[in-house]
């Protein structure tokens, strides 16, 4: 069917914020050399200059989280060739520090991760990314994201390991790569074209690997879809352990 093809493929990578530059220190001559301060965590410094690192994300993927973003959806793979991986929603707090939600088990890409996408390649992408818009087969279960509840929801047919996809999108969160932010995740605009792949979604898992979404169990999508907040700017920061810490 063509609503499942396009629900779970289509990847990249987008980079949004940059960090701010350091405060700098001014010291005062003294008779003495001045001594030198110990040296500062990103916790230390925020959040004057810059709020502190998300936790498990290195400085080259911390850059692309915007500077308005509150919320962030961190998916880490367990490798960069495994379908497995595990989520937590951060939230920012008031002094611009990350404090962790609940830790839930997922699935991602039959074939892991990858940082150039193109249709069909079977790997999740290692990347920032906007959510903006939700939907599902199911109504709404109370989310304040824009809600698309829909009977073109359909997914039909088994995964890669014989498992049934009924129910699989059930709840969806569109991923902002290669569509129109805020749209509905139905909307078949690309941007980038067609072979770059698209409708990529945080979805109800089925039981196995995914062509290039994250899957979540469907209690879990619940609590996501309750949790998210448009106020809070939330983004996905998606990709294997080792490429995410870099």
């Amino acid at each position: 069917m063509r609503v499942a093809a396009f629900a779970c493929v289509g990847i990249g990578v987008v980079g949004t914020a940059a960090l701010r530059g350091l405060p700098h220190t001014h010291v005062q001559a003294t008779a003495e050399p001045p001594r030198r301060p110990a040296p500062q965590t990103a916790r230390d410094i925020a959040p004057a200059g810059r709020a502190a690192l998300l936790p498990g994300v290195g400085p080259k993927f911390g850059a692309r989280i915007p500077a308005d973003a509150r919320q962030a959806l961190v998916v880490t793979g367990a490798s960069a060739d495994s379908s497995t991986s595990t989520v937590v929603l951060w939230q920012r707090d008031a002094s611009g520090r990350w404090q962790p939600g609940a830790t839930w088990a997922a699935h991602n890409a039959l074939r892991g991760w990858g940082t150039d996408h193109h249709e069909g390649d079977l790997r999740s992408p290692v990347g920032v990314f906007t959510l903006t818009a939700a939907g599902g087969l199911n109504a709404n279960p109370g989310t304040k994201l824009p809600y698309d509840h829909s009977t073109a929801f359909q997914a039909g047919g088994t995964g890669f390991e014989g498992e049934p996809l009924t129910g699989a999108f059930d709840y969806v969160v569109a991923i902002d790569y290669n569509r129109v932010p805020g749209s509905t995740p139905l909307d078949p605009r690309a941007p980038l074209g067609p072979s770059r792949g698209q409708g990529l979604w945080v979805h109800v898992d089925h039981g196995g690997p995914t062509h290039g979404c994250v899957s979540l169990s469907s209690a879990h999508m619940v609590d996501l879809l309750r949790t998210l907040d448009p106020a809070d700017h939330p983004v996905i920061v998606m990709g294997d352990r080792a490429t995410l810490q870099a």
